[in-house]
């Protein structure tokens, strides 16, 4: 029987407007993805790629306007279901022209409101999230120990002080803290960036939630820092077993710990499937830009066979510009007589290539 959804994204899209350039920064366009019970789905991609707004959007901490314009987000749980973009349609009208937005007006005051509504008894409790800087997320001026009890307080059943504080030196002691009662009572200034990224991820698991997001949980460590922060979210992962869904720019930590895998660029996903096709180089069909991603970074193949790593030429598409074509059109390398006329004026659809595998490209969809 198959395991149902917890996360289920369908045509997201999260617009900005860029009062300088008097156009709209399409940071997700279209996004659609699920995340099954106990699996973690892990999202890569260049900086701007995307991925963070999409997993803001999804918990509704977009402060910029307009914000999400459209899409469905359905979270379920225990047999409960959520749906986090509540009537969506119902504070926003789009004007299109050939096929795309060219105006939004949206009530984001309403939505702000009805979103905060909502989420008061989702985020934080059923989803939690991990972000990218510790140090920024935390409160400087409170310890440790009280921010993870009063993560507790908020978000469980707990309603004791005293019960909090042993549930909290319970966590810290889960994700490995170094002397855990000592960090207990000391202010994040007094720890290194990895003892303050294992503070954030107790805060996080500290309500037990059903969804997990990891926002470039590694950014800003050191390597050997980096490494044990990883080792400890694969132990959590078999141990806790919360469904994940973790984004990052490091391809080698989302092969360790994804069972499948988004590959986003220029705001949408041009490649989407289990973890050991979509990352293993020899595993084909495979679209060009995950190619040229996987060639960029160097691996024991490249050592092996006496390579260089290849950087991927071109710039980074700027999404306020993106091209009625393919997303990755004036990068690629791989573009044929036969589909370039198709590359640069159709935007190829997200189809199946084999079962559970699906793609973005002429190529391989024809």
């Amino acid at each position: 029987m198959a395991v149902e959804p917890v996360l289920t994204i369908e045509d997201l899209r999260t617009y900005f407007y860029s009062r300088s350039k008097r156009a709209f920064i399409r940071s997700v366009d279209g996004v659609g993805l699920q995340v099954r019970r106990g699996e973690t789905l892990g999202i890569v991609g260049e900086s701007g790629s995307g991925k963070s707004v999409t997993a803001l959007s999804v918990i509704g901490l977009i402060d910029a306007e307009p914000g999400v314009i459209t899409g469905r987000v359905g979270f379920r749980v225990n047999g409960t279901e959520w749906s986090l973009l509540p009537s969506i349609g119902d504070h926003v009208s789009l004007a299109e022209e050939d096929g795309r937005i060219v105006e939004v007006v949206k009530d984001n005051r309403g939505w702000r409101r009805k979103v905060d509504r909502l989420m008061h008894g989702v985020r934080g409790r059923e989803i939690s999230m991990i972000f990218q800087n510790p140090r920024v997320s935390l409160n400087p001026f409170v310890t440790i120990g009280s921010q993870v009890a009063e993560s507790v307080l908020l978000n469980t059943g707990i309603r004791n002080r005293r019960e909090a504080a042993e549930k909290a030196r319970y966590w810290l002691e889960q994700v490995r803290m170094d002397s855990p009662g000592l960090r207990f009572a000391q202010y994040p200034g007094d720890l290194s960036g990895g003892m303050c990224q294992r503070a954030m991820i107790a805060m996080a698991l500290s309500s037990e939630p059903s969804l997990l997001i990891a926002d470039e949980p590694t950014t800003g460590l050191d390597s050997t820092i980096q490494s044990k922060i990883v080792e400890l979210l694969d132990d959590l992962k078999k141990a806790v077993g919360v469904t994940t869904v973790l984004i990052s720019h490091d391809i080698n930590v989302v092969a360790r710990l994804s069972d499948s895998v988004a590959v986003m660029y220029g705001g949408t996903v041009l490649e989407y499937g289990p973890a050991d096709r979509v990352l293993s180089p020899d595993f084909l069909p495979k679209h060009p830009y995950v190619e040229a991603l996987l060639e960029s970074i160097p691996s024991e193949r490249h050592i092996k066979d006496g390579l260089l790593p290849r950087a991927i030429e071109g710039e980074v598409l700027d999404t306020v510009n993106a091209p009625r074509g393919c997303r990755f059109f004036d990068r690629c390398h791989r573009i044929t007589n036969g589909i370039e006329e198709k590359c640069r004026d159709l935007e190829p659809d997200l189809a199946e290539i084999s079962a559970g595998h699906q793609m973005r490209c002429w190529l391989h969809i024809g």
